[in-house]
């Protein structure tokens, strides 16, 4: 795979969607390895997060962030807008609908935009959907994780499980019709009735999405440096067979690894990262895709990871206490750091994204996407079609349902030479 005869000239223009990051939580939990960072002031006192947070001065460099990556929207509107974190919760409604309003006028909505944002189950933030329903969010994601109240302790959250189901009614009460419940399974002693209790729950509180995902110990948390002692593969194995099973009962379609919607309510945004497209990432640490076709490029981007940093405060030119400077335009803003994704790159990176998707992606969509010819994964697509792990190239790139539990070594044999 190491001879590219097309180098991107048949790129095209995919869909755009915006991610925000919101970098603030009161906890950090011992599983979580995003970028995240605790308020310390929040944490001690408990109190509201818009008197502690800096949010207008951060608002005013998402203001800025954005700005310096319009040249690469190329006309395109926005079909959706995800808020996460972190925990964006931790913002008022009047900011989180001023980052609206910078994102409307800046680039446009589409008309059906979806805008989701993540929230926690605490009373700070149930007091606030009401204001973020307002604000222009038609989607919300609250982070239960478990109703259970030993696992809600042993993964460090805040909440209680009576606090998740109130955060849920509360999100309807505030006119949401479209609530995301993210669960956790395969958790420290977790046994599979316990799994389906949290499931069942969560079906009960009339959830059109669940995210439902497992435990993995990742570097850099608390959790590696001290692992929890979480069921053995074949429970969890079998934890995830009944949840799989209970879900589909209850009519929720799994369209994604981790992902269950019902009534069509699969998220856009999620659709539109696994389908390889673009999407503009603004605040801090935040990444971005955005593809090229006069140059025949595609292009990740990245921004500096501390919230600090973001706002200016830890990289300040001699003599300037504020930023920005007296004189400097306000909207002056670097560039996020920018790699390129060469051509031999491009079959790995679709091929990770859009086989996460169980229904796959219209096979046309690998040269519109890659400016690749599909040639260049059709030898090895067919050792694997004949070893029954995908399904033929065409009419869609998608693996077999045998193959969906084998992502992992499908995605091997495209590994660039080298």
């Amino acid at each position: 795979m190491r001879e590219f005869s097309e180098q991107g000239g048949g790129l095209q223009l995919p869909p755009l969607s915006l991610y925000v990051h919101i970098p603030w939580c009161v906890r950090k939990c011992p599983y979580c390895d995003f970028n995240s960072h605790v308020n310390t002031h929040i944490a001690a006192h408990g109190e509201p997060a818009d008197t502690q947070l800096p949010e207008m001065e951060y608002v005013d460099q998402l203001e800025r962030d954005l700005h310096s990556q319009l040249p690469w929207v190329q006309g395109r509107k926005l079909g959706s807008i995800f808020f996460g974190g972190g925990t964006p919760s931790l913002f008022s409604p009047a900011a989180i609908e001023r980052i609206l309003n910078l994102a409307e006028s800046l680039v446009g909505f589409a008309p059906d935009i979806e805008i989701t944002l993540e929230a926690n189950p605490g009373t700070f933030e149930q007091a606030k959907f009401a204001g973020y329903r307002t604000a222009g969010v038609n989607r919300l994601s609250i982070g239960v994780q478990s109703f259970d109240p030993l696992q809600l302790q042993n993964l460090g959250r805040i909440h209680t499980g009576p606090e998740a189901e109130v955060a849920a009614t509360s999100a309807r009460q505030a006119g949401f019709d479209n609530i995301n419940l993210d669960l956790m399974h395969g958790l420290p002693g977790q046994s599979e009735a316990d799994a389906l209790r949290d499931l069942q729950r969560a079906v009960e509180l009339g959830a059109e999405h669940i995210s439902w995902y497992q435990l993995t110990i990742e570097p850099n948390t608390a959790f590696y440096s001290a692992p929890p002692v979480t069921p053995g593969s074949e429970a969890i194995a079998a934890i995830q067979r009944a949840g799989r099973a209970y879900l589909a009962e209850q009519g929720y379609d799994r369209y994604e690894v981790s992902a269950y919607a019902r009534d069509g309510l699969a998220s856009r945004h999620n659709l539109n990262y696994w389908a390889f497209a673009d999407y503009i990432g603004i605040g801090a640490g935040a990444h971005g895709k955005f593809t090229l076709p006069p140059e025949g490029r595609i292009i990740r981007t990245q921004r500096t990871r501390t919230p600090r940093d973001y706002l200016g405060l830890g990289s300040l030119p001699p003599g300037m206490s504020t930023w920005p400077a007296p004189g400097v335009d306000k909207l002056a803003f670097p560039l996020p750091k920018v790699t390129d994704v060469a051509p031999a790159e491009r079959p790995l990176e679709f091929l990770m994204n859009t086989l996460r998707l169980e229904a796959g992606v219209p096979v046309d969509s690998f040269g519109a996407y890659t400016g690749l010819p599909l040639e260049v994964i059709a030898r090895e697509w067919k050792r694997l079609q004949a070893m029954e792990l995908v399904k033929p190239l065409g009419p869609r790139i998608a693996t077999t349902l045998f193959g969906y539990d084998y992502v992992d070594e499908i995605l091997q044999r495209f590994l660039p030479e080298g």
